[in-house]
């Protein structure tokens, strides 16, 4: 979603395939040979390939400066991708229990379990430490990390989970932004 989103943000032309994990068509040789993580995403340009959504959108950020996904001041920046790569690197109990199934599908999961419970804690801290009072973005003006942190938000949200007011309002809000809805309009596979 972080890829799409960026590129749609950047204004830059791409063409857009899926490819259907459930068969594993992610493993087939001609996908392997383009994606040496053999994960989606991954980004062709030109004659490079590139997967993982945090690369991708920092070398689209970098190779296409002109409008900027990520906060200019590098303290900044850096907050953003430590955001980024915290929530692709930790709370997995939220992501196990509330899949973007969730998000895309309107799955309901049960009560969170404990351990779930405890990440959704530990997720509401740190995003309420992150995000300044009265402010519609976490750096000021909206960057990638914004789209990131209301995704993994809103697996609870989305989910009828308990979610503190402010931090609800927040992802509702950036769910709203244009190129984010473009992502939750696709059509899509039923499960």
């Amino acid at each position: 979603m972080s890829v799409f989103v960026t590129l749609h943000e950047k204004r830059l032309p791409f063409d857009f395939s899926t490819v259907d994990l459930a068969s594993k068509a992610n493993h087939a040789t001609d996908y392997a040979a383009r994606s040496l993580t053999r994960r989606v995403p991954t980004l062709i340009h030109d004659d490079f390939a590139l997967s993982e959504s945090s690369a991708i959108t920092e070398y689209l950020e970098e190779t296409f400066p002109q409008t900027p996904v990520y906060p200019q001041d590098r303290r900044l920046r850096a907050r953003a991708r430590q955001v980024q790569a915290w929530l692709r690197s930790d709370l997995l109990p939220i992501r196990q229990e509330r899949s973007t199934e969730v998000i895309f599908f309107g799955s309901r999961g049960g009560p969170l379990s404990a351990s779930a419970e405890q990440a959704a804690q530990k997720l509401f801290a740190a995003a309420d430490a992150l995000l300044p009072a009265n402010s519609p973005n976490l750096f000021g003006e909206w960057c990638i990390a914004d789209t990131d942190l209301a995704l993994m938000l809103n697996r609870l949200v989305l989910n009828g989970d308990p979610v503190p007011p402010r931090l609800e309002e927040y992802a509702t809000r950036q769910w709203q932004r244009a190129s984010v809805q473009q992502w939750v309009q696709l059509k899509r596979p039923p499960l």
